[in-house]
């Protein structure tokens, strides 16, 4: 398979999971409506960076000032121009499901104002495309930091910007939620949720310091946007370290927001021991890494081949916690893979590896802990 299609390999269910690994499998041991699919991301894979349009992006900035070791998107795969093959072979693959993010450089290139039309007629012929084939329907932004928070930074403020911003994307999301299931979803039948990114997190030791970090690192990563879309509110201890530093919800904004999803994304590729490192708190200057307080320890010795560690119980676990803290919701897991460094071999016999990991260890827990995942779409 080609090189230019790029694409992550996901996993569409809606369970919870203990730990066993499954090695010889087929898609047909997968119960009916397990949808397999795949992802990319815009600046990734669409190239045309000043083609009809678009502007630059804050990634454009970051990678032209070579930032990233030569490489920018301005080409990429080049999926702007070549769309209709790339769709074509995730179809020959027998891919159910795409999920593909939007340059909104390229859609509204001043930020605020109008549609840009060639930019909006890209994504109706992606949208057209994937229809006629049966498909319906960083640590910080670049150099956008405060010192000693950052490097290079020329403008923002670390210690408050995060929890500012988190906040005004789940107003956002909850908005157009909203929006959405009001004016479009009877008609649509579509769904709307948003991302997560996760790691299976585990105490380095059985004392209870680690055992309330590890705890603390789950409200941090997970609790910052699940807690107010399942309870309407950030987890208490987020309150209670960050203080006003975090935005405090209305009783309004607290009810358009409790509730606005159909489906949690959860973004996973690796686990870590979590060690407790609460002397940071006493430091005069706090940002959300000092808040959290954590050491993150690779469970296993760091490789020499930049690939990441085979953990498939790591997901299961997060899996697990999101079946007892949530109630069981509907997930979508969107992203999932290994890594490997730029423009080497296909020859990706690593990511064979991992990926039939994680998918075994997801039927095993169909298999064993009953677990029966939702028909869904990406």
């Amino acid at each position: 398979m080609r090189n230019r299609l790029f694409l992550l390999t996901i996993f569409v269910l809606s369970l919870a999971l203990h730990v066993l690994c499954g090695d010889t499998y087929s898609r047909y041991d997968f119960p009916p409506g397990f949808v397999f699919g795949s992802a990319t991301s815009a600046y990734q894979v669409e190239g045309a960076a000043s083609e009809d349009g678009r502007t630059p992006s804050i990634w454009d900035t970051f990678a032209r000032s070579g930032y990233a070791n030569g490489a920018t998107g301005d080409i990429a795969v080049d999926q702007y121009h070549k769309y209709k093959e790339d769709v074509h072979l995730m179809a020959e693959m027998g891919l159910d499901a795409y999920r593909f993010s939007i340059s909104w450089s390229r859609l509204i290139p001043n930020g605020r104002g109008p549609v840009n039309p060639k930019g909006l007629k890209y994504y109706n012929n992606l949208i057209n495309e994937l229809i006629s084939h049966g498909y319906d329907g960083g640590i910080v932004p670049p150099r956008h930091c405060s010192p000693p928070f950052g490097i290079n930074c020329t403008r923002g403020n670390s210690s408050s910007e995060p929890y500012i911003v988190v906040h005004n994307i789940l107003l956002a999301h909850a908005s157009a939620a909203r929006l959405y299931k009001k004016t479009y979803q009877g008609k649509q039948h579509g769904f709307i949720g948003i991302s997560v990114y996760t790691t299976g997190n585990f105490p380095l030791t059985n004392s209870a310091e680690d055992l309330i970090a590890t705890q603390r690192a789950n409200d941090f990563f997970v609790g910052w946007i699940v807690n107010p879309l399942v309870f309407g509110d950030y987890p208490d201890i987020m309150k209670k370290i960050a203080g006003s530093r975090i935005p405090t919800f209305t009783n309004h904004e607290s009810e358009l927001v409790r509730g606005s999803f159909d489906f949690i994304g959860i973004i996973h590729y690796s686990s870590y021991y979590v060690q407790d490192d609460s002397g940071s708190w006493g430091l005069k200057q706090r940002d959300f890494n000092t808040d959290l307080a954590i050491k993150m320890l690779n469970i296993e010795n760091p490789s020499l081949s930049y690939e990441l560690p085979i953990l498939p119980w790591g997901l299961q676990s997060v899996l697990e916690y999101f079946k007892q803290v949530y109630g069981n919701p509907s997930i979508y897991i969107v992203e999932n893979g290994q890594r490997d460094k730029r423009n080497s071999t296909l020859e990706d016999t690593s990511r064979v590896n991992y990926l039939q990991a994680y998918i075994g260890s997801i039927l095993d827990a169909v298999r064993f802990v009953s677990v029966v995942p939702s028909v869904c779409i990406v």
